[in-house]
């Protein structure tokens, strides 16, 4: 469930990352009862949003009086004619194209033309289903974190990330290779980035990737700041439209800070029991700040997990969590590169 990182733990390698979080998750699984009962709080997305659902699927729970706030999406089976499903749905070029079985950006690619279209979908696997999206220009991007208990009305925003996509701002002189390896966190991650000898003009940013995951350089920054009433309301009344929705982030683009706080945004991703809390991943955090954000992350979806499953609801068996992620797991290493 997690990505790699920077700042106060971004430099652990993976595996000692992620070897905490795990450890914490199986002591809760051990003190509440169940290791897959966060699934039981998002009922109406499969595994709960734990590992392997689809894309489309949480996009659709949507309500119809919220579609304007979503950029437009459709779903392709790889070996359909994706020219055709792209012209029927009226959308042009630029777009993105990504999988519906997805996981930190992997096979997320922009797409600027007819002969990218068909190289993407001709290297998808065969016979699993890919999406193209309205390509939003933002040209920023955020995760909004959102809960309900079962007891409320209302759902609250309970935490915002801002995403800065991988860049380099040219000096006159430099080449984009340059650029990158003077910035530490960008050349960790140089193998991600196709870059000529260009020298970018003074003051020019020049953005390195579409996706802005951390793996590939990207940065997150706590966002707090910019929840308004406006915002979380507007967040709340797309949540509740969402039949069996309670946990969860919305990830969004934007066209700047004032726009985000007036509640304007299209929404790009809807992510379920499984979403990073992003937030924690801020490099201005100090290393246990961190994982004691990211440990009352786990231990608020297990309590509310706790309060679904008294009201009936039963999480999904270990045997087919296993097969979702595994599955994911599968597809991941076969899609496309992201750009």
């Amino acid at each position: 469930m997690l990505c790699r990182h920077e700042g106060g733990i971004e430099r652990l390698p993976k595996w000692l990352l992620c070897v905490p979080l795990v450890a914490h998750w199986f002591w809760l699984a051990l003190r509440h009862g169940g290791l897959t009962l966060p699934s039981v709080v998002n009922p109406g997305i499969e595994t709960g949003g734990l590992a392997g659902e689809s894309k489309m699927a949480r996009l659709d729970l949507i309500g119809a009086e919220h579609r304007r706030h979503v950029a437009r999406t459709v779903a392709v089976r790889q070996g359909d004619d994706v020219g055709h499903a792209r012209a029927q749905a009226g959308m042009i070029f630029p777009l993105i194209a990504k999988p519906d079985i997805g996981w930190c950006g992997y096979g997320v690619r922009r797409i600027d033309d007819e002969p990218q279209l068909a190289a993407y979908a001709g290297g998808f696997p065969a016979g699993a289903t890919f999406l193209l999206q309205d390509f939003v220009p933002g040209p920023m991007e955020a995760g909004l974190f959102y809960m309900r208990r079962p007891s409320e009305t209302h759902g609250t925003l309970i935490a915002m990330a801002v995403r800065h996509q991988p860049s380099v701002v040219g000096d006159g002189t430099s080449s984009l290779a340059a650029l990158i390896e003077a910035d530490a966190r960008l050349a960790r991650a140089r193998r991600h980035y196709s870059v000529g000898p260009r020298v970018p003009a003074t003051g020019e940013r020049v953005v390195l990737t579409t996706v802005a995951s951390l793996r590939v350089g990207g940065r997150y920054e706590d966002a707090m700041r910019l929840r308004t009433p406006a915002l979380a309301g507007r967040v709340d009344a797309i949540a509740r439209s969402m039949k069996g929705f309670n946990f969860g982030r919305l990830d969004v683009r934007f066209t700047n800070e004032a726009a985000l706080r007036a509640g304007k945004f299209r929404i790009i991703e809807i992510n379920g029991a499984g979403s990073e809390a992003i937030q924690f991943w801020d490099p201005s955090r100090r290393f246990l700040d961190a994982y004691r954000g990211v440990f009352a992350k786990q231990r608020d979806l297990f309590a509310l997990a706790a309060e679904f499953r008294s009201l009936g609801h039963r999480p999904v068996g270990v045997a087919a969590l296993s097969r979702a992620w595994l599955k994911q797991q599968r597809l991941t290493r076969l899609y496309p590169a992201s750009n």
